[in-house]
């Protein structure tokens, strides 16, 4: 049942990221008919299936600007709908437990509550929000707001979430610093609904401008998390290298922000079993964000930064866009001494796209002898041929590479 509800979940999200209100709504009306018929949102599922259907009836007979706006609001309201009808699903199936009220001097109590109880009372928000104002109480509200962060991925609250945004701003700097790493985390990962929450869009945008900087100070936190995925560095940690030092220095920041620069062994909890794949997942898809567009885009010296940090972490997808960086950045790769055929052929690729064809075919050429017959090495290469053509590679021009590539 919970893996069937999952896919549902995904089917709803991809479904109304698109404005698909009919297919997203088909699957709130199972959960309805699952809870019963004293459940208390069939008047709200009517309400926007009708105001849906007029909205696509005006579309078919008239060009109406305002009729965009006025489907985004009702998408908002489908979220958001989907959103408190899964909250009692998941109750309903015993797949979250029903529970209120923890002991606040207790962190293992906060850290259960926060990140279990999926029907959080606004006086939880309330003592979480003047807990990060309250110097007594700061390692308190950095369990909550990591349990909090881990809640939320899993039941989408947007009340939680714009107290997060709020404590990117409050005094303590460690507790802002924590909050604003979890935001960003957050904003990536529900990227697809933030067009229809415009409260979010509103209050990171004036978070943001509170900060003075021009979001320098977030750029950081951006740049330590997409660094906090290098595998290297945390297969190293894995295996008992526990030094600050060691660490490349923005991810030193993430490290103190998170409170646990003075018990490292414990950061093996922060990133448990199956959280390196899903923060993979997040900076992969970041190009494509709102936050993207906020904190990066249009800002050269911030896309350069970015893509460097992203494919010195293995992240080839941003070769693509900026080969410039990426012919720097495997430039240092090869002359530090890598042995890996995919270095040497990436390496090309950004010569290939940056038009020096004949030092490219070099590359490759040294990418072929290092595997053990052409067969390895196409199975490498061949990936990358639509990725090429899509930037401005003739395919013919890669089927003469290839030609020349076969023998060699």
């Amino acid at each position: 049942m919970a893996q069937e509800l999952s896919e549902q979940v995904t089917v709803i999200e991809r479904a109304l990221g698109e404005c698909m209100i009919e297919t997203g709504t088909s699957i709130i009306r199972t959960w309805l008919n699952e809870l019963g018929e004293n459940n208390p949102y069939e008047e709200a599922l009517q309400s926007i299936r009708t105001k849906y259907n007029e909205i696509f009836t005006r579309w078919l007979n008239v060009d109406d600007p305002a009729a965009e706006e006025e489907l985004n609001r009702v998408t908002g309201d489908a979220f958001q709908l989907a959103d408190a009808v899964y909250v009692d699903i998941r109750l309903k199936r015993g797949l979250s437990p029903s529970m209120h009220g923890f002991n606040p001097d207790s962190p293992q109590s906060i850290m259960t509550y926060f990140q279990n109880c999926i029907q959080l009372r606004q006086e939880d928000l309330d003592w979480l929000r003047e807990a990060m104002n309250d110097e007594e109480r700061i390692s308190a509200a950095l369990v909550a707001v990591s349990a909090l962060t881990r809640n939320l991925r899993e039941c989408f609250s947007m009340d939680a979430f714009v107290l997060l945004i709020e404590g990117m701003n409050v005094e303590n700097d460690i507790v802002a610093d924590q909050c604003a790493a979890q935001v960003i985390s957050l904003l990536i990962n529900y990227d697809v609904r933030i067009d229809f929450f415009p409260q979010i869009q509103e209050a990171f945008s004036n978070a943001l401008a509170a900060t003075g900087d021009q979001g320098d100070h977030l750029f950081e936190i951006l740049l330590a998390f997409v660094e906090s995925t290098d595998k290297q560095w945390l297969e190293d940690f894995a295996m008992g290298y526990r030094s600050m030092s060691m660490m490349p220095p923005a991810l030193q920041k993430l490290i103190k922000a998170s409170g646990l620069e003075n018990d490292l062994d414990n950061l093996l909890q922060w990133l448990p079993k199956g959280e390196h794949e899903y923060m993979m997942a997040l900076v992969k898809n970041l190009p494509d964000t709102w936050l993207y567009e906020v904190l990066v885009r249009g800002m050269e010296h911030r896309e350069r930064t970015l893509a460097a940090v992203a494919l010195q972490c293995g992240f080839r997808d941003y070769l693509w866009n900026r080969p410039d960086v990426a012919e720097h950045v495997y430039r240092e790769i090869l002359r530090k001494g890598s042995d890996k055929p995919t270095d040497y052929i990436d390496f090309a690729h950004s010569l290939l796209l940056r038009g020096d064809r004949m030092m490219a075919f070099e590359y490759y050429r040294q990418a072929r002898q290092m595997c053990s017959g052409a067969k390895d090495f196409f199975n490498l290469f061949r990936p990358d041929r639509r990725a090429l053509v899509d930037h401005g590679i003739p395919l013919e021009q890669i089927y003469l590479l290839e030609d020349r590539l076969i023998n060699t």
